[in-house]
């Protein structure tokens, strides 16, 4: 698994998101994710949303993501 694929992955599922995503050993990443439909809902229902995106690949190929997720006007 890749950064690319990942960012890929939940472009697809959330569209008009602005998605940066690291990770250099295949398995550990970090992912901004900056997103309108983020508004009003809480960071684990954000980051659920997030999750959804990548399926199963959740705790397979992907061992750990760590996730800030913002709406555009949080970001500033």
């Amino acid at each position: 698994m890749d950064s690319k694929t990942i960012e890929q992955m939940i472009r697809a599922g959330m569209t008009g998101a602005d998605v940066q995503v690291t990770g250099a050993d295949g398995v550990h990443f970090e992912a901004q994710v900056v997103s309108p439909e983020f508004a009003g809902k809480s960071t684990l229902q954000r980051h659920r949303m997030v999750y959804e995106t990548l399926g199963e690949l959740m705790g397979r190929e992907i061992h750990a993501l760590a996730l800030q997720t913002q709406t555009p006007e949080e970001r500033g």
